[in-house]
């Protein structure tokens, strides 16, 4: 059986930002923290800042539209992330924003056998022997554009997957940061 080719997403400047995002936890491992990151357009940040041309990666002029991803302090405090998410509203000055978060994913076959305690939905998940450790990348911009993408902790080379849509609930939550319900 063969699978047809699936078309490659468009290189947009926020598909860009969560590829960078996303490669830049990947090389500190796993089990992480949540990271929160400030997206600014690069042309805008070389205008405000002349002197920060020179320390970008790629030169304005082969990303114009580009975004430059500044990472923030998160301090959860021990409260879940989408409840700090949900205090932070940027400044006009941020064109959008991006969250890295690890969770355990299980098989839709496995929500049967879970408690119905919320606390313990938790524990049973990471102690479930179908479990699948993720990571999560979330990021949004003020239009409204979202991109995300997912890679799985095994096997070692597993494929990133990407899309505007994989985690709804972060994007959301993102959304709301910048004043957009959308």
């Amino acid at each position: 059986m063969t699978t047809p080719e699936q078309e490659p997403l468009p290189s947009t400047p926020l598909r860009l930002a969560a590829l960078e995002v996303e490669a830049h936890v990947a090389a500190d491992g796993w089990d992480q923290a949540p990271r929160l990151y400030a997206l600014v357009r690069t042309a805008a940040l070389v205008e405000a800042e002349p002197s920060l041309a020179a320390q970008l990666a790629v030169p304005l002029r082969d990303a114009p539209d580009g975004f430059t991803t500044i990472e923030q302090e998160l301090h959860l405090a021990g409260r879940p992330l989408e409840d700090v998410l949900e205090e932070i509203q940027w400044p006009d000055a941020v064109d959008g924003c991006a969250v890295v978060v690890e969770r355990i994913m299980l098989p839709p076959e496995a929500e049967e056998d879970l408690p119905s305690d919320p606390a313990a939905v938790a524990e049973a998940a990471a102690r479930h022997p179908a479990r699948q450790d993720v990571r999560l990348v979330a990021v949004v911009d003020r239009t409204g554009e979202r991109h995300s993408a997912v890679r799985a902790r095994t096997p070692a080379d597993a494929t990133l997957l990407e899309g505007p849509d994989l985690v709804p609930g972060l994007v959301q939550a993102l959304l709301r940061t910048l004043d957009l319900n959308a």
